[in-house]
């Protein structure tokens, strides 16, 4: 029992640290007679652990009877861009590569995930987004990069 609730704890913990996204406004790309239209949406999210850094990840949401009901499967189309929105700053340090952002794009199995990957070399960070899948994910992606200033290296893990 007590290794139960220690795994439903920290799996609820993972939730906690995923950035969560707002959004910002959306466009109709199809008419549906029935449910909502189909949609590109526009959200935003701060990097949970690089202040000042936020990104707008535009996706597409199907629409109609399934997609008011939350069967309908999203596609794979996204696009992310990341921006330096403030003075930067790393309050720990950041893992070479990580998970910053995910969100449910079917009912079942897919996500559309956002991944930081820091380039030293560059004093860069990377952002992609990418849509996964159980058993079959998508090669469809987007990349962007936020330049971190010269006298300001990025404190890896």
């Amino acid at each position: 029992m007590q290794l139960t609730k220690a795994a439903v704890g920290l799996a609820l913990s993972g939730l906690f640290f995923a950035a969560s996204a707002e959004t910002v406004g959306s466009v109709d790309t199809a008419f549906k007679l029935i449910g909502p239209d189909h949609k590109v949406v526009v959200e935003v999210f701060d990097d949970p652990k690089v202040v000042g850094v936020s990104c707008y990840l535009s996706r597409a949401k199907t629409g109609g009877i399934k997609g008011a009901v939350g069967l309908a499967e999203d596609t794979a189309d996204s696009s992310v861009a990341c921006r330096q929105v403030g003075p930067l700053s790393f309050p720990g340090k950041v893992p070479r590569q990580e998970e910053v952002f995910s969100e449910r794009a079917s009912i079942f199995f897919k996500h559309v995930r956002v991944v930081r990957m820091v380039d030293p070399k560059r004093n860069a960070l990377v952002y992609l987004t990418y849509s996964d899948r159980l058993i079959d994910g998508s090669p469809k992606n987007s990349v962007t990069a936020v330049p971190v200033p010269a006298n300001q290296p990025i404190p890896l893990k």
